[in-house]
């Protein structure tokens, strides 16, 4: 034992090592201080640092973005509709509001704040979530960037991977079709951004006033549409349909929209084409919509010329110089632009799309719009029949039958008159036989009038 001590080195010897040592930092110190970059020290240091984390961390990061290569992330967007279900004692903050003025008493809806962190249990592992914020600031149109932190152990990465996504995405699918409220989307061109408002627009099928074996046949096709995602995939066709709605002012137009967005229970995108400012920003505003969803563009013939008819236009030389740009300072939207994402390349991005334009001046569009395969199914919305009326009466009057329907399908056969007009008259007041009674005194007044003419 002794001798072991005796081999050990003294307290001066060790003094001096260490002092030779601090000397030999100090001078290393030095060196790199006057030599290595300041930049490129803090790099060697942060990855240093990260190096030491992973190696001795025994967690592991999910990072789930809002977009993904160019389009929404469906993960992102079924993370979103989960996690609110999984709200519990360890949430240390909510996000609550709520979207109905006719029930104040109603309890409010809860959704996730940025910052607030949401643990969840699954099948033994502990896994928490945390809601990030950031604004790309190195774009001329700055753009809010949100994503998801998922934390879990590395022993747990290949579960959460094989079992929790899935799981995520089969819950998340089950919400949204039971979801009870719709949104409708309008574009905000400053901040670049779709921005939602509750859509509660009570249209149905049933309130619709229009042939029974018209809107048998829109049923009977959204419903071999969103049946039918293997064949689309099969023939090698984007699972999408196009929708064309012409006709007169008051015919119903908005409301077939209406009625088709709470058949189907998919959210509206209101997108009005003067708000991109190039094809390249139409593909963007496009990209950003989701699946299982309406792409609607009312009146397209109006606003830009978009749309119109290339060989009508040409008669007018002066106005064709800029026929298919929106302004002098935006370079706009171009027809190739706008058909490239009905049915070219772009249009594969993303699936299970309803696109729907109106206009009340089917005449002035291109024909190139109109092809299947872009507009699919061209519904004519006419005036008003007796069919029409006899909806028309059930819904605002609770009749569906009575001995003056007969003489009002007479008149009705004779005039044009639209479903909005119509029902306009039978709003007047609350007595059934007096509504009727106007109404064909109307009608009558109308007929006089034509023949009048």
């Amino acid at each position: 034992m002794s001798s072991l001590l005796e081999q050990l080195p003294s307290s001066t010897t060790l003094l001096s090592m260490y002092a030779s040592f601090s000397a030999m930092a100090m001078l290393i110190r030095t060196i790199l201080n006057e030599m290595v970059p300041k930049r490129i020290q803090n790099y060697i240091s942060t990855k240093f640092l990260d190096l030491a984390s992973s190696c001795l961390s025994s967690d592991f990061t999910f990072i789930i973005e809002e977009r993904w290569q160019a389009v929404l992330n469906e993960t992102f967007r079924a993370v979103e509709a989960y996690l609110p279900t999984r709200i519990g004692p360890f949430t240390d903050s909510l996000l609550i509001g709520s979207n109905e003025p006719l029930n104040p008493s109603a309890p409010p809806k809860q959704r996730i704040p940025v910052d607030c962190k949401i643990v969840d249990e699954f099948h033994g592992m502990r896994l928490e979530w945390t809601l990030r914020n950031s604004v790309d600031s190195n774009k001329y149109f700055p753009r809010e960037k949100r994503h998801f932190r998922l934390n879990c152990k590395k022993g747990d990465r290949d579960r959460v991977m094989q079992c929790y996504f899935p799981h995520i995405a089969t819950t998340a699918q089950r919400i949204l079709n039971q979801r009870e409220t719709l949104n409708i989307y309008t574009y905000d061109r400053e901040s670049s951004v779709w921005e939602p408002t509750v859509f509660k627009h009570p249209a149905t099928f049933e309130t619709l006033a229009m042939e029974p074996e018209v809107k048998q046949l829109i049923k009977d096709d959204l419903d071999s549409f969103v049946e039918r995602k293997d064949f689309f995939e099969g023939v090698g066709r984007a699972w999408k349909r196009g929708y064309l709605l012409y006709g007169p002012p008051g015919t119903g137009k908005s409301s077939l929209v209406a009625a088709i967005a709470n058949y189907l229970r998919y959210n509206i995108y209101d997108l009005q084409l003067q708000t991109a400012r190039s094809d390249a920003d139409l593909r963007h505003i496009l990209t950003s919509t989701t699946n299982r969803s309406i792409l609607l563009t009312e009146d397209i013939d109006c606003g830009t010329k978009v749309s119109h008819d290339r060989a009508k236009d040409q008669e007018d030389n002066d106005e064709q110089q800029n026929s298919n740009r929106l302004s002098s300072t935006d370079p706009g939207v171009t027809l190739s632009g706008l058909l490239n994402f009905l049915d070219g390349l772009w249009s594969s991005c993303g699936d299970e799309r309803i696109i729907i334009f109106t206009t009340n001046h089917k005449d002035k569009l291109d024909p190139v719009l109109l092809r299947p395969g872009r507009m699919d199914v061209h519904i004519h919305m006419g005036y008003c029949t007796p069919a029409a009326f006899r909806k028309l009466s059930a819904t605002y009057l609770g009749i569906k039958h009575h001995p003056s329907f007969l003489t009002i399908d007479n008149l009705l056969q004779n005039i044009t008159l639209t479903p909005a007009e119509v029902a306009q008259q039978l709003m007047k007041t609350d007595d059934p036989e007096a509504v009727l009674q106007s109404f064909i005194h109307f009608l009558e007044m109308k007929r006089n009038l034509r023949d009048d003419i």
